[in-house]
């Protein structure tokens, strides 16, 4: 097993998940095989968005390849995005969110989308080709930027969502007062992610398959909340969706049976884990 040696410094852990996602983004292969969001094969990759809750349409009309299976919700139904609104995906890969959210907010609409890794950035920017010819909308954009100094301007964007990314910072709190920053006044936050019901046991917290799995790296649920009120957001709502880690778990997914072998007998992945729905606003 793979551990992270340096958990405390920043940096590495960085470097570890742009690794990680470097790998996924040039598929040279992934953290595991199977269906969890540390990236999968087409076919597992639509399973795990149709179950998650995108459309036979939505996932349809993407690009190929830019569903890599890296999704533990669906912010982009949880924002009730609207036309003419201006969308920053935090950790967009290849654009998976991204070109949904352009389809919803339209030609008056535009969607940026912010990533670390240069191959996944790389691969979002090749997709827009597919995705302009399709939608017939030229309003997606990819930057280079890490998700804790977004490469945005204050008050700029009326919507901030990201899926299954926010774990995988080492520096949290620091990403919700950016995203805070970014947000106009009224704007609103919709992310799916990862998030504890309890401390995970030290085996899982230093796999480095985990973290880039997305699930070393999560935080309780209750500091998750602590977090973006401390960053100035309010009308906080955390909904808490058991069936992902379920589903993971019945679809013997091969991280999660790995997750397995360092929990205490009788104790299951549901136990510590739970996909997490967070919407916030920045007050007006």
């Amino acid at each position: 097993m793979n551990k992270i040696k340096t958990r405390s410094e920043p940096e590495a852990v960085r470097a570890a998940v742009r690794d990680g996602y470097g790998k996924i983004a040039k598929k040279d292969g992934s953290c595991c095989s199977g269906v969890s969001c540390c990236g999968s094969n087409a076919e597992d990759s639509a399973k795990l968005a149709s179950h998650v809750g995108y459309s036979a349409e939505e996932l349809a009309a993407l690009p190929d390849g830019a569903n890599m299976g890296l999704s533990c919700g669906n912010p982009t139904a949880l924002a009730s995005l609207k036309p003419g609104e201006l969308v920053l995906d935090l950790g967009s890969g290849g654009g998976f969110d991204a070109f949904i959210a352009g389809r919803k907010v339209g030609p008056k609409g535009r969607v940026i989308g912010v990533d670390m890794t240069a191959d996944m950035l790389s691969k979002a920017r090749k997709n827009i080709v597919a995705y302009r010819r399709r939608s017939r909308l030229d309003n997606v954009e990819f930057r280079l930027g890490e998700i804790e100094h977004l490469p945005l301007a204050d008050n700029s964007v009326d919507v901030v969502i990201s899926n299954c990314v926010l774990n995988l910072s080492p520096e949290k709190p620091q990403v919700w007062r950016e995203i805070a920053r970014v947000l106009k006044p009224g704007g609103r936050v919709a992310v799916s992610d990862l998030a504890l019901l309890k401390p995970l046991p030290k085996g899982v917290r230093e796999m480095v398959e985990a973290l880039i799995g997305c699930v070393a790296g999560a935080v309780l649920v209750s500091e998750t909340k602590r977090m973006a009120r401390q960053a100035g957001l309010s009308e906080i709502r955390l909904k808490q969706k058991a069936d992902y880690i379920k589903a993971m778990t019945d679809w013997d997914d091969a991280l999660y049976r790995k997750i397995l072998k360092h929990l205490p007998p009788g104790t299951g992945p549901g136990d510590y884990i739970t996909s997490l729905e967070v919407a916030a606003h920045k007050p007006a």
